[in-house]
């Protein structure tokens, strides 16, 4: 992404939330977005999930410049190179883990023989160390699990790039040391991993953290490590459905 802008509109006045923002993530990167409540870490995350466009920049995947694209376009791509994670897990109640799983290959994957669309859905469940409750409903899984089953979705499509927005909000500590390290261990096989978060322990886990401030994206004067020790900034805003037709507005 180059010189990525975008104002929030329809208020009294507009807002500058991105504000010619530039990232880029290489495959198998790890990168963590910091920054207060309202910054825009989670418009920011929309854009690059294809979720909504900039007013102007330039944000290119393979070569394609993909910032102002239709939406048809976007859906497929969303499907075909992007997983999301979400803090709250949007799974189908009457479904199992294992069909909640299937349910990321039904859209921009092509179609799979069912054999090899349930070793998929199997070894994506056994990445995240629950093939054990494939068969499970949410409604017998607990809070961790059923991220683990939301973390394994995302995991099935084997995207490019790993989208996850506040996704240990609503977990314990352990529970959601182990949801991190699960995603980050997504790279290990080349996918990229941008983390919005709060939490500076799980920021300081990613390869490079960054923080969204006044619309400007920047790398602050400390390493992930030393993150660890700066204060909270605070709870962040999410995005409010999951990969979807989603929008968000900042807090």
């Amino acid at each position: 992404m180059v010189g990525i802008t975008k104002t929030l509109k329809g208020q009294q006045e507009p807002r500058v939330i991105l504000d010619g923002v530039d990232l880029t993530v290489d495959p198998g990167e790890s990168v963590a977005i910091l920054g207060r409540s309202g910054s825009g870490k989670s418009t920011l995350l929309s854009l690059i999930g294809l979720f909504d466009r900039p007013d102007d920049g330039h944000y290119f995947m393979d070569g394609r410049d993909l910032a102002r694209i239709p939406e048809r376009k976007a859906a497929a791509l969303r499907s075909a190179q992007f997983g999301f994670v979400f803090q709250r897990f949007f799974l189908l109640k009457h479904l199992t883990a294992a069909q909640n799983v299937a349910m990321a290959l039904v859209n921009g994957q092509g179609w799979l023989p069912r054999r090899h669309r349930r070793a998929r859905v199997l070894e994506a469940l056994d990445l995240v160390g629950i093939a054990h409750l494939a068969k499970q409903r949410p409604a017998k899984l607990s809070g961790g699990e059923q991220q683990r089953v939301a973390v394994a979705r995302a995991l099935v499509r084997q995207p490019k790039l790993l989208l996850a927005d506040e996704p240990t909000g609503a977990l314990d500590t352990e529970t959601g040391n182990l949801v991190i390290e699960v995603m980050r261990a997504a790279t290990d096989r080349g996918c990229g991993l941008i983390l919005v978060t709060h939490d500076h322990a799980h920021a300081a886990k990613m390869q490079r953290v960054l923080t969204l401030t006044n619309g400007v994206l920047t790398a602050p004067d400390q390493s992930p490590t030393e993150v660890l020790t700066a204060p909270d900034q605070g709870p962040t805003e999410v995005l409010t459905a999951p990969g979807w037709g989603a929008t968000e507005v900042p807090a």
